[in-house]
């Protein structure tokens, strides 16, 4: 019985590998003793020594590098969630994140949002840009539809708009969350450091004295779970519960579903969402 570990990301490589069609990047397809490509044309397209790749699916000359790893991502023409499980085999980690922009979400994310018929959820980027929402999102916090796609930043709606932070039972201690949140964000998604980000702290930094305090205090905080006070013109001062939910294969994008706190404030909630509909 061999005592040997198994080199998995070889293994993995190797099966990549052989399922790509010689046909479509123009090799011939002929006199080939296996399927796919052969190693010296995946190191040629990764432009790395064929020797080096070999060794790699060999499990020889130990751990390879994330730009090595990038190369062959590129090589094999793997798909994102390929290229972090070529990082976790080869490094024991995930790749650093690169920011994406996004302007909306699938029909299918949209159905679990809309499926949601009494809990007001929305979906947000790392920029707090919110992309998604559902029919009671858009009755109890705001209507995102009648807002142009800018406006729908939650940071701009916070500390920007009167009539939202009167909405805010607990102000202070909601946009201090928001502000820390935001930061872990964006240096999760990798935008720390991007155009975008800069740009709407320094917009944030002269609309508001309040964002620009928060935001040089440094603090960073997770979304997790909490309870959100609403006051509804209508239906009154609404307690919601929330809870953050990270959107698997869009790390870029994040859900977070608000439930009433009690009896009570679902059964406000209903007659809201019943009123907003007739």
């Amino acid at each position: 019985m061999s005592t040997e570990a198994p080199n998995s990301l070889g293994t993995y490589l190797r099966d990549r590998r052989t399922r790509l069609d010689p046909a479509t990047f123009g090799l011939s397809g002929s006199r080939r003793r296996t399927p796919g490509l052969r190693r010296e044309e995946v190191a040629s397209r990764a432009n790395i020594s064929p020797t080096w790749y070999t060794w790699l699916e060999q499990g020889r000359g130990g751990a390879p590098s994330a730009d090595v790893l990038d190369r062959i991502a590129k090589g094999l023409m793997l798909t994102e969630p390929e290229r972090e499980h070529i990082y976790i085999l080869g490094l024991g980690r995930l790749p650093e994140a690169r920011y994406q922009p996004v302007d909306g979400i699938t029909p299918r994310l949209q159905r679990v949002l809309d499926g949601m018929v009494l809990s007001p959820a929305i979906i947000k980027t790392a920029m707090w840009d919110v992309v998604g929402w559902n029919r009671a999102a858009a009755v109890l916090l705001t209507d995102y539809s009648k807002l142009p796609r800018e406006g729908r930043n939650i940071l701009r709606l916070m500390f920007g708009s009167d009539h939202v932070r009167a909405r805010n039972a607990d102000f202070d201690s909601i946009a201090c969350f928001v502000v820390g949140a935001f930061r872990a964000d964006v240096a999760r998604a990798g935008a720390s450091t991007s155009a975008e980000v800069i740009k709407l702290v320094m917009e944030l930094s002269r609309l508001s004295p309040e964002f620009e305090a928060l935001w040089q205090d440094n603090d960073v905080v997770a979304h997790g779970e909490g309870v959100k006070r609403i006051h509804h013109p209508d239906a009154g001062l609404l307690a919601m519960e929330f809870s953050s939910f990270a959107v698997e294969g869009r790390r870029e994008l994040g859900m977070i579903i608000y439930n009433p706190a009690t009896p009570d404030d679902a059964e406000r909630l209903q007659m809201l969402l019943d009123e907003c509909r007739s």
